[in-house]
């Protein structure tokens, strides 16, 4: 946050993993009085504002309450041996030029594609003695209208143009994730010259609806009509649009039949990686790796990160202007210029005097709704799971199955749907919607060590919100033995109850949130 509100003023300022840590440590005994500009937090968006400004000469200090830096992009031993992506585990929305401008890989970041990347095997317990069918969708386009196909052959011919038909729209919009916003403001209430000037805010979206064409109001659909309207348009096969459903309500405290579900959608199909548009991978090391990737680039510049230093307020004078912010343990550091990589209510309700800020910019602070139906369990497993729709291989060597997000209970929208019900009613849901990431590759992504078959297991529950699985209703193991994977409640490495891993007293995220993805780093 650069400080700003009622009388507040712009301030303007006219080995990677051991370098980072090097810094770090020369850092920590070195805290100066002031700075050119103080970023509050070390989650990745400050990590990049911060190796922005440092690269163009503005002196900067990142301040971290956490001991380790990174935020949701982290990799943390939460059991003796083995190494999680904590929190965010893939990585796509990261916008390209960052990775060209920080010199990301010449930092040690390493990116594994997800391909395949949906894997959705069915129940279908009436199928007798027949093997259950599944669905195995990756980037070889024959390979998903061959999958598709047994569902239906008209989906597996319609799946081309859908996949062309969200392309283009992603196109159109990605240049407007770059570009400042309209400025509606200086439209309803300018001068006349502010009027003017204000037109250059138009040309990205102008040039949006060029591309989106005679199609923009179907497109204008998929943005504010509920997922399930949008894709009973193109396919008639449950198991493909449950599928599909999925990623417009991860993470969103939303139905498929939402109005605006396909917005969320639009965000898993607008990134990219390694040149490949829609593309999501896995970092080798984990995400705290592009963390420590981004916090090498910027330190090697000459940033300085202070880990365990909490930031209490920040500091504004009598003029309305920013002068820098007071730690948790009184120590005052200058500087005209404060960004803030908290969340808006801790940013505008906690950190910054009140009396600077407009009511009604405030009250609308306040009711941002950021409720989240996840829950992120980390599971060190001895094995692979086995499903009875794709068994294991004999000796227990990963499948292509293995590498992709698994989605359980997901055969029918209409499941999704009554998960949702389940959770707005404080439940846990009848069919919890297991959403898993698993990294097989051994050695150094993911997890590691100690055990040769070692993965990181990350399950996303969508069940109840605020409780997420409510302990005190569903059984903790209970909840790691779906019909469909009966290895999956094998014997794990360590004995005793799997716990429910919830956002510790060390992190600090608004309204029971427990999962997060990495997205776009313009702050």
């Amino acid at each position: 946050m650069a400080a700003s509100g009622r009388g507040l003023c712009k301030a303007v300022a006219a080995s990677p993993f051991p370098a980072w840590r090097r810094a770090h440590t020369e850092a920590r005994g070195g805290l100066k009085p002031e700075y050119d500009a103080v970023v509050i937090g070390a989650g990745h968006n400050g990590l990049v504002a911060a190796a922005y400004l440092q690269r163009l000469g503005v002196n900067t200090a990142i301040f971290e309450r956490r001991h380790v830096i990174g935020g949701a992009a982290v990799t943390e031993e939460i059991i003796p041996g083995f190494k999680f992506s904590r929190a965010s585990y893939l990585l796509s929305l990261l916008r390209p030029q960052i990775y060209t401008d920080l010199e990301l890989k010449k930092h040690g970041l390493r990116l594994h594609l997800r391909n395949p990347y949906s894997f959705t095997p069915m129940l279908e317990e009436g199928a007798g003695s027949k093997v259950p069918r599944c669905l195995l969708l990756g980037t070889d386009m024959a390979e998903n209208k061959k999958q598709i196909a047994q569902f239906s052959q008209k989906d597996a011919q319609a799946f081309p143009k859908y996949e062309e038909f969200m392309h283009r729209l992603a196109l159109a919009i990605d240049p407007l994730l770059d570009a400042a916003p309209v400025d509606i403001a200086a439209f309803q209430h300018g001068s006349l010259l502010q009027r003017m000037r204000s037109l250059s805010t138009l040309k990205p979206l102008l040039k949006a609806g060029r591309i989106l064409g005679a199609q923009l109001p179907r497109y204008y659909e998929v943005l504010t009509a509920p997922i399930t309207k949008v894709l009973d348009q193109w396919f008639e096969s449950e198991p493909l649009k449950a599928t599909l459903a999925t990623d417009a309500v991860i993470g969103a405290m939303t139905s498929p039949h939402t109005p605006g579900s396909g917005y969320v959608l639009l965000h898993h199909v607008m990134g990219g990686l390694e040149g490949m548009q829609g593309a999501w991978g896995y970092v080798q090391g984990g995400m705290g790796a592009l963390s420590d990737a981004i916090a090498s680039s910027a330190t090697t510049h000459g940033a300085s990160i202070f880990t365990e230093k909490t930031v209490a307020k920040v500091q504004v004078n009598s003029e309305g202007c920013v002068q820098g912010v007071v730690l948790e343990d009184g120590t005052e550091v200058r500087s005209k210029m404060v960004l803030s990589n908290t969340s808006p209510q801790i940013t505008f309700l906690k950190l910054t005097p009140q009396e600077w800020l407009p009511e009604e910019f405030l009250e609308r602070i306040s009711q941002l709704d950021t409720r989240s139906p996840v829950t992120k369990i980390n599971v060190a497993v001895d094995r692979l799971p086995s499903f009875l729709a794709a068994p294991s291989a004999p000796r227990g060597q990963p499948l292509p199955h293995h590498q992709c997000s698994i989605h359980l209970n997901c055969e029918d929208t209409l499941l999704l749907h009554q998960a949702f019900e389940d959770a707005m009613d404080g439940l846990p849901s009848h069919s919890v919607r297991l959403h898993r990431g698993l990294c097989p590759w051994l050695q150094g992504l993911c997890g590691w060590q100690r055990h040769p078959h070692t993965t990181r297991f990350g399950e996303n529950l969508r069940a109840s919100w605020r409780e997420h699985i409510p302990l005190r209703h569903v059984p903790g193991p209970a909840l790691l033995r779906p019909p469909r994977a009966p290895a999956f409640w094998l014997p794990l490495p360590f004995p005793g109850p799997v716990s429910l891993w919830k956002w510790g007293s060390s992190w600090r995220r608004c309204d029971g949130s427990c999962w997060a993805k990495c997205s776009a780093c313009g702050l």
